[in-house]
């Protein structure tokens, strides 16, 4: 156990335990093509709401694709530029906001995005990868930077990469990583028969 391990109440599986989202990116160190592939490859594989998987990837890699990455860096809100910086993978997590098969709304779109996001953080920590998701994106701006669908909404985005030392973070950020993990009770999250 690390000092970053969750604290469990009750035994879950050890991946789940190592998950966290660090702002400490180690820029030296890029990740692989087949690393990368993998996890959204997972994410592929996610159960969704008719198998519709209303999730797209925007994904560049900053030593293979600085172009795209740098776009996507340009898109997310100001505060999660300074500590995305260093981190080797960025993603932009695009929903589609209507099934295909009948051009109904898919109310459960977002959820099923943040399922395969899930789904590919676990891979990413099997991998020794840590995954910082995020709501700070600006997204009118990146679905113009992208030319996307008038279907398609970026909801999310994600960074990507090994994890690195705090000595390279604004100490906003470092304070925040050094933090205790935290979470609510089950007593908090687990209802039963009412509220």
């Amino acid at each position: 156990m690390n000092d970053r391990d969750a604290i469990v109440d009750h035994p879950i599986h050890e991946l789940l335990v190592k998950r966290h989202s660090p702002y400490a990116f180690d820029p030296e160190r890029g990740v692989s093509e087949s690393d990368v592939a993998a996890l959204f490859e997972a994410a592929r594989w996610t159960m969704s709401s008719y198998n519709a998987q209303p999730w797209r990837y925007v994904v560049a890699s900053r030593d293979r694709d600085p172009e795209t990455w740098r776009k996507i860096h340009e898109v997310l809100v100001e505060g999660n530029q300074p500590w995305t910086l260093n981190a080797a993978v960025l993603a932009l997590g695009v929903l589609r906001k209507s099934f295909e098969y009948n051009g109904k709304p898919n109310k459960a779109a977002a959820h099923d995005l943040g399922a395969a996001s899930a789904m590919l953080t676990v891979e990413a920590t099997a991998r020794g990868l840590v995954v910082h998701q995020m709501i700070g994106v600006e997204p009118e701006k990146a679905h113009e930077a992208f030319g996307l669908g008038e279907d398609e909404e970026v909801f999310t985005a994600l960074a990507i990469g090994y994890e690195g030392g705090l000595d390279r973070l604004d100490e906003t950020y470092a304070e925040r990583d050094r933090a205790p993990r935290k979470r609510k009770p089950l007593s908090e999250i687990i209802v039963g028969g009412s509220f």
